[in-house]
């Protein structure tokens, strides 16, 4: 057995090992730490593919490993949180126009909620189009799944009145607004979006100008808004590569 060679393998089982964390902690309501274990997740996501690239032992298994193990940490926890947020916006908007006591409420069984795992199943359509697609190699065409996971993942962590205000929070606890994010999450992924890439493989500051101005931007929107940040980040890529795509598009015309 070549050892080199199950280098990033390991990576991949560790990101996948976070994302089945991830989901018990989800199941307990436990928002920050499934945050945290997705993050983590992402982390050994990206170093699976510097090792296999950097030890030239990249093959069909470990594209397969990671897709499935993207599929848990980018794919089913994403989906549960999102289910576990409808779930309590819908117990929350009930108990407030005071239909039942919150006892009977939270035994009740809802069907919106369940709408939430559309994530998971634009998720899993994504990563299968993505092994077979030959044109996203040095960049993307659709949101990848981890950045989407970010995005829907920080979401419950800003139901706090110390990060938003009460005014925003009425909207993010909204089930319209919800399902809303939902529905667009499955689109954006799966759109023939083209985005930029964060892959720099021959360092030049003309060439890569929009990923450096993109990182400086992160990191002073993650100094100042902190938490806050993390969806803004992810709806500020798309909005960039939206913006990049009709630049170069006028510039060829």
């Amino acid at each position: 057995m070549n050892l080199k060679a199950q280098i990033p393998n390991f990576f991949t089982m560790l990101n996948l090992f976070c994302g089945c964390v991830a989901l018990v902690f989800v199941a307990d309501f436990g928002f920050y730490w499934a945050f945290g274990f997705v993050c983590l997740g992402i982390f050994f996501d990206f170093f699976d593919g510097f090792f296999a690239r950097k030890f030239n032992v990249a093959g069909p298994l470990g594209v397969q490993l990671d897709s499935l193990a993207d599929m848990v940490t980018s794919g089913v926890v994403p989906g549960y949180v999102m289910y576990k947020m409808l779930a309590e916006a819908e117990v929350n908007s009930r108990f407030n126009a005071k239909l039942n006591t919150i006892e009977t409420l939270q035994n009740e069984i809802y069907v919106i909620p369940f709408l939430g795992f559309l994530i998971t199943v634009g998720a899993c359509y994504r990563l299968a189009k993505f092994n077979i697609d030959t044109r996203q190699s040095d960049s993307f065409i659709g949101l990848p799944t981890p950045a989407n996971a970010l995005f829907v993942v920080s979401l419950p962590l800003l139901w706090n009145p110390d990060v938003c205000p009460y005014q925003v929070i009425d909207i993010l606890t909204n089930t319209w607004f919800l399902l809303s994010v939902t529905a667009i999450s499955a689109f954006v992924m799966n759109a023939e979006i083209p985005l930029f890439s964060l892959k720099i493989k021959n360092f030049s500051v003309a060439k890569y100008k929009l990923q450096l101005f993109f990182v400086l931007l992160s990191v002073l929107m993650l100094v100042f808004l902190k938490i806050l940040a993390v969806p803004l980040i992810i709806l500020v890529y798309v909005l960039l590569s939206i913006f990049n795509n009709i630049v170069n598009k006028k510039a060829s015309n």
